[in-house]
Protein backbone atom coordinates (compact mmCIF):
# COMPACT_ATOMS: atom_id res chain seq x y z
CA UNK A 1 0.00 0.00 0.00
CA UNK A 2 1.36 3.39 -0.95
CA UNK A 3 0.36 6.65 0.66
CA UNK A 4 0.24 8.70 -2.52
CA UNK A 5 -3.17 10.11 -3.28
CA UNK A 6 -4.94 8.08 -0.59
CA UNK A 7 -7.98 10.34 -0.67
CA UNK A 8 -11.61 9.60 -1.44
CA UNK A 9 -14.55 11.90 -2.00
CA UNK A 10 -18.17 10.73 -1.75
CA UNK A 11 -21.28 12.75 -2.56
CA UNK A 12 -24.67 12.49 -0.91
CA UNK A 13 -27.99 14.23 -1.33
CA UNK A 14 -29.63 13.90 2.07
CA UNK A 15 -32.74 11.72 1.77
CA UNK A 16 -35.41 10.82 4.32
CA UNK A 17 -33.57 7.57 5.10
CA UNK A 18 -30.48 9.53 6.13
CA UNK A 19 -32.25 11.57 8.80
CA UNK A 20 -32.11 11.39 12.57
CA UNK A 21 -35.78 10.41 12.54
CA UNK A 22 -35.12 7.45 10.21
CA UNK A 23 -32.16 6.05 12.15
CA UNK A 24 -33.61 6.72 15.60
CA UNK A 25 -31.00 9.20 16.77
CA UNK A 26 -33.34 12.17 17.08
CA UNK A 27 -36.66 13.64 16.04
CA UNK A 28 -35.67 16.16 13.40
CA UNK A 29 -35.40 15.64 9.61
CA UNK A 30 -31.67 16.38 9.25
CA UNK A 31 -28.63 14.24 8.40
CA UNK A 32 -28.17 11.89 11.35
CA UNK A 33 -24.83 11.73 13.11
CA UNK A 34 -24.79 7.89 12.92
CA UNK A 35 -25.36 8.13 9.16
CA UNK A 36 -22.48 10.59 8.93
CA UNK A 37 -20.23 8.17 10.81
CA UNK A 38 -21.23 5.39 8.39
CA UNK A 39 -20.39 7.64 5.43
CA UNK A 40 -17.00 8.49 6.91
CA UNK A 41 -16.25 4.80 7.42
CA UNK A 42 -17.44 3.96 3.90
CA UNK A 43 -15.07 6.57 2.49
CA UNK A 44 -12.12 5.07 4.38
CA UNK A 45 -13.01 1.58 3.15
CA UNK A 46 -13.20 2.86 -0.40
CA UNK A 47 -9.83 4.60 0.00
CA UNK A 48 -8.25 1.26 0.87
CA UNK A 49 -9.85 -0.69 -2.00
CA UNK A 50 -7.17 -2.35 -4.10
CA UNK A 51 -4.42 -1.23 -1.74
CA UNK A 52 -4.42 -4.20 0.64
CA UNK A 53 -3.17 -7.73 0.08
CA UNK A 54 -5.97 -9.96 -1.24
CA UNK A 55 -6.01 -11.86 2.09
CA UNK A 56 -6.41 -8.65 4.08
CA UNK A 57 -9.30 -6.42 5.01
CA UNK A 58 -9.68 -3.48 7.36
CA UNK A 59 -11.94 -3.08 10.36
CA UNK A 60 -12.97 0.11 12.07
CA UNK A 61 -11.52 0.55 15.55
CA UNK A 62 -12.20 4.15 16.51
CA UNK A 63 -14.15 7.18 15.26
CA UNK A 64 -14.00 10.73 16.58
CA UNK A 65 -16.12 13.41 14.95
CA UNK A 66 -17.57 16.79 15.67
CA UNK A 67 -20.93 17.27 13.96
CA UNK A 68 -21.01 21.03 13.62
CA UNK A 69 -23.96 21.95 11.42
CA UNK A 70 -27.28 20.45 10.35
CA UNK A 71 -28.06 19.31 6.80
CA UNK A 72 -31.75 19.12 5.85
CA UNK A 73 -33.32 16.69 3.41
CA UNK A 74 -32.23 17.67 -0.09
CA UNK A 75 -28.92 19.18 1.00
CA UNK A 76 -25.85 18.06 -0.92
CA UNK A 77 -22.96 16.88 1.22
CA UNK A 78 -19.38 16.08 0.21
CA UNK A 79 -17.58 13.49 2.35
CA UNK A 80 -13.76 13.41 2.19
CA UNK A 81 -11.36 10.90 3.75
CA UNK A 82 -7.59 11.45 3.53
CA UNK A 83 -4.90 9.20 4.95
CA UNK A 84 -3.07 10.99 7.74
CA UNK A 85 -1.09 8.21 9.45
CA UNK A 86 -0.21 4.59 8.87
CA UNK A 87 1.97 1.86 10.21
CA UNK A 88 2.09 -1.87 9.51
CA UNK A 89 -1.42 -2.63 10.78
CA UNK A 90 -3.10 0.70 11.50
CA UNK A 91 -4.38 3.42 9.22
CA UNK A 92 -5.79 6.75 10.33
CA UNK A 93 -7.88 9.02 8.13
CA UNK A 94 -8.81 12.65 8.57
CA UNK A 95 -12.45 12.99 7.54
CA UNK A 96 -14.72 15.93 6.84
CA UNK A 97 -18.14 16.71 5.47
CA UNK A 98 -18.89 19.98 3.74
CA UNK A 99 -21.95 21.51 2.18
CA UNK A 100 -22.17 22.61 -1.45
CA UNK A 101 -21.21 26.11 -0.34
CA UNK A 102 -18.06 24.86 1.42
CA UNK A 103 -19.50 25.09 4.95
CA UNK A 104 -17.80 22.59 7.26
CA UNK A 105 -20.57 20.33 8.53
CA UNK A 106 -18.43 17.79 10.40
CA UNK A 107 -14.83 16.77 10.86
CA UNK A 108 -12.80 14.19 12.67
CA UNK A 109 -10.72 11.02 12.37
CA UNK A 110 -11.33 7.36 11.64
CA UNK A 111 -8.95 4.59 12.73
CA UNK A 112 -8.87 1.20 10.98
CA UNK A 113 -6.88 -1.95 11.64
CA UNK A 114 -5.59 -4.02 8.74
CA UNK A 115 -6.21 -7.70 9.50
CA UNK A 116 -6.02 -11.07 7.82
CA UNK A 117 -9.64 -11.74 6.83
CA UNK A 118 -9.60 -15.53 7.47
CA UNK A 119 -7.92 -15.25 10.89
CA UNK A 120 -10.30 -12.47 11.89
CA UNK A 121 -13.36 -14.53 10.94
CA UNK A 122 -11.95 -17.69 12.55
CA UNK A 123 -11.52 -15.80 15.82
CA UNK A 124 -15.18 -14.81 15.69
CA UNK A 125 -16.28 -18.42 15.17
CA UNK A 126 -14.30 -19.51 18.25
CA UNK A 127 -15.91 -16.85 20.43
CA UNK A 128 -19.56 -17.02 19.32
CA UNK A 129 -20.37 -19.81 21.80
CA UNK A 130 -22.12 -22.00 19.24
Amino acid sequence: MTDSDLRVELHLEVALGDTAIAVGSGDVPVLATPRLVALFEAATVRALEGRLDVAETSVGTRVEIDHLAASPVGARVVIVAELSERDARRVVFDVRATGDDGTLLAGGRVWRAVVNRDRFLARLERTDGA
